[in-house]
């Protein structure tokens, strides 16, 4: 049986997309292109998708990441393409990987986000985002099947920094990555004639999780940051969190690395070839 890894994005109105919903569609695509599956056994088979940290409804996404088992052995990108046809503009199947190394989700210990805050000055994000950090506790209230639970948002948040729309643009150019802004939700559903803030948010993986929404409600509750749309808010990236560079690397990079790495039996069989 062969694990294959993907990543795919929720892009532009499709972050309204909820996890159900992308479920169903995942599984058509999974029929459209023929893709050999491997089905759970029981009364009511279904495929064998293991999805790991789905982003909430209403955010989008540039690294969502799954696993699927198969019958019969696909080559990754070929895998990866026949799945991107099959699936609506927005839902993009980006990249694809052979399993090779256990225990995907236990890479994916920390999550990057973007947060966009239309009509809001930047000057007044960043007063905001200083008296986050300053912060040594950020209560919280969220609503629970249970009720309302109250939990300190601090500890989770590695960092969070605020700039505006324009420097983030000339950030993206600056680094290679043109027009990234641009991807992540419909210019035409933003204003286009007010402030703008963008917010840069870290943030561990922990229980209770931390999400962007309650880092907003932290914002509202240290420095009465509200701001007057919702926020637009996008996952850049999610993996491993390294604490010595304080980056958030990628969660298949060790997959990648076991396909290219030479196996014991190689250098022995270079040591005794004939020269």
């Amino acid at each position: 049986m062969q694990r294959i890894r993907l990543r795919y994005t929720k892009r532009g109105r499709l972050r309204f997309t909820s996890h159900r919903d992308f479920q169903r569609a995942f599984e058509r695509a999974l029929r459209r292109a023929e893709v050999p599956m491997a089905y759970s056994a029981g009364f009511t088979p279904h495929p064998k998708v293991s999805y790991a940290n789905a982003a909430p409804t209403g955010t989008g996404s540039e690294a969502e990441y799954l696993e699927i088992a198969l019958t019969e052995a696909r080559d990754p990108e070929q895998l990866r393409a026949l799945l991107d046809e099959s699936l609506p503009t927005g839902l993009d199947i980006v990249d694809a990987v052979e399993a090779r190394v256990s225990g995907l989700a236990d890479r994916l210990t920390a999550s990057v986000w973007e947060l966009r805050l239309d009509g809001v000055d930047p000057a007044d994000a960043a007063r905001a985002v200083a008296a986050f950090d300053a912060a040594e506790s950020v209560e919280v209230q969220r609503m629970t099947k249970n009720g309302v639970r109250t939990f300190d948002a601090r500890p989770a948040v590695v960092e969070l920094e605020s700039t505006d729309a324009t420097d983030a643009k000339d950030a993206a150019a600056a680094s290679g990555a043109s027009g990234t802004t641009e991807t992540h939700s419909s210019q035409a559903d933003r204003p286009t004639d007010q402030p703008c803030a963008i917010l840069r948010l870290v943030v561990r993986h922990v229980t209770p999780a931390v999400r962007p929404d309650d880092v907003l409600s932290g914002l509202r509750a240290v420095a009465d940051l509200a701001p007057p749309v919702p926020a637009a808010v996008t996952r850049l990236a999610q993996g491993l969190f390294d604490e010595e560079t304080g980056t958030v690397t990628d969660p298949l990079a060790p997959d990648r690395e076991a396909a290219t790495a030479p196996t014991e039996a190689e250098p022995a069989a270079a040591a005794t070839a004939p020269a």
